[in-house]
């Protein structure tokens, strides 16, 4: 059993896969840094400085003054607020990783062409060739 467990922590993926969960987790920093710190504060300022975290709906009936006393009080509330925010920034997050994976894959060029079609054939022959090894023709 110890030979097979070698094994697998030696084969490859398993390797990538750790490295790709430690680089996501590195680029999951930066990303929630960039949406909290840039992105939310022109958002806030653009919504009349909303702070969705603070909205609550009261159950207890005793109406308290902020999600906080009624937190500190020990009353029954549905913190809707910070719902609201998740999805806010969920959102956010995915647009902005969306056009940094759209700006990565605009930078790889494009890989060059080793073959071309012939024009009788359509047959896929390279592209220094200067006949068709299918049909025989001229190119």
């Amino acid at each position: 059993m110890w030979k097979e467990f070698k094994e697998f922590i030696a084969r490859g993926n398993v390797i990538d896969l750790a490295v790709a969960v430690i680089i996501g987790v590195a680029f999951g920093k930066i990303v929630t840094s960039l949406v909290e710190g840039v992105i939310m504060p022109p958002i806030g300022l653009g919504l009349g400085k909303v702070d969705f975290s603070s909205l609550f709906i009261d159950l207890s009936g005793q109406h308290p003054l902020s999600l906080a006393d009624a937190k500190a009080k020990g009353l029954p509330v549905i913190a809707y607020g910070a719902l609201i925010n998740d999805i806010i920034n969920f959102l956010i997050i995915a647009f902005v990783v969306f056009l940094i994976v759209k700006a990565v894959n605009r930078l790889r060029a494009a890989p060059p062409a080793n073959t071309k079609d012939c024009p009788r054939c359509l047959t896929a022959i390279p592209v220094a060739a200067t006949r068709c090894a299918a049909c025989c023709a001229d190119l």
